[in-house]
């Protein structure tokens, strides 16, 4: 027996039987033979690991745009939060961690530069609109490995889909990601924002801090706890109904002081302005993309709009900016 079946066998032993037990996955689109090693929510969880699109997160914005300061959240440090707070909730629940894993690391691989802003552009000017988590999946079916995508399994591919707040996941690994998500940047988004002096502890309204708690790691604790407490034992992942509302309502209050805030959209007009521009300019020459994504429109049959929104939303924050200045600002002259 290898050490992949024996890690298949625990799995049935122990795990809940509302978990998602690898040797039942509903598997790839395309055959692999198995790993030696590895289940096959592990082996998705590395490739996602590895693969480009996730390095990319670190250069991303997660609220503040390009923030002075080390401690402030970007895509990928929310990413791991997510990671870490539903491998908790899957643990304490017997459900498979690996695919909880998977899903939470893959959940915003195709996310915008300049966070929800660039989302919105992209919206806007893309054929058939854009959404992130559609475009995560896209990411690792197509763009990843040159039209290859990563091969990831059907779960893992139906929890990155799903993750958002309209989403309906199909394995209870997934409906811990989606709510896991939120406790995330709800929490984070509240400790990123009390560090560049939006509001402090105090300004937090007693409606949800009397309820969920007076600080960060007390508010994190009660939110998981009850979603263990209201969710063990049963065949779905929830919260009690009180609970659910005053964490939304949190979430209503974040968007009303922090995600319209002027201070950390001070530069959102820009920002939107230098994707459109992007996109306006690499729709008229799409030969000065990258060969990769020529590939996609010549070889693979992408319409070029589509790839336009490929490369564009594929962009960190820091790579968009310099590809906007090398393209629309001025350079100095000086001889060589």
């Amino acid at each position: 027996m290898s050490i992949r079946e024996e890690i298949e066998q625990r799995e049935e032993q122990f795990l809940s039987p509302f978990a998602s037990l690898s040797k039942n996955s509903k598997g790839r689109d395309s055959f692999e033979e198995p790993c030696d090693l590895r289940p096959v929510y592990q082996r998705d969880r590395d490739r996602i690991l590895h693969c480009k699109s996730f390095r990319r997160l670190k250069h991303k914005t997660q609220v503040f745009l390009a923030p002075e300061g080390d401690h402030y959240r970007t895509r990928l440090t929310h990413t791991l939060e997510v990671s870490q707070i539903s491998r908790t909730i899957a643990r304490s629940l017997n459900l498979n961690e690996d695919l909880t894993e998977a899903i939470a690391l893959g959940h915003d691989l195709g996310h915008t530069p300049f966070g929800h802003s660039g989302e919105q552009v992209l919206n806007e000017v893309c054929p058939g609109g854009f959404k992130h988590n559609v475009q995560s999946v896209r990411t690792v079916e197509f763009l990843e490995k040159r039209g290859n995508g990563l091969n990831l399994t059907k779960e893992v591919r139906d929890g990155i889909l799903n993750h958002c707040t309209s989403g309906h996941p199909s394995t209870m690994e997934g409906k811990v990601v989606r709510i896991g998500d939120k406790i995330a940047y709800i929490n984070h988004d509240i400790d990123d924002s009390i560090r560049a002096g939006i509001f402090t502890e105090d300004e937090i309204p007693s409606e949800f801090t009397d309820v969920l708690g007076h600080s960060i790691r007390e508010r994190l604790n009660t939110l998981i706890h009850e979603v263990i407490r209201n969710s063990l034992g049963k065949p779905d992942i929830r919260m009690s109904e009180g609970m659910f509302e005053v964490m939304m309502g949190l979430r209503s209050w974040l968007f009303a002081n922090v995600y319209r805030n002027s201070l950390p959209k001070a530069e959102e007009g820009k920002a939107m302005n230098l994707v459109r521009r992007l996109y306006e300019f690499f729709n008229e020459h799409p030969d000065q993309m990258p060969e990769e994504y020529l590939y996609f429109i010549r070889e693979l049959g992408q319409t070029k709009e589509r790839v336009v929104c490929d490369y564009i939303a594929g962009m960190s924050d820091q790579y968009s900016i310099e590809i906007f200045e090398g393209l629309f600002i001025p350079q100095s002259w000086k001889v060589l």
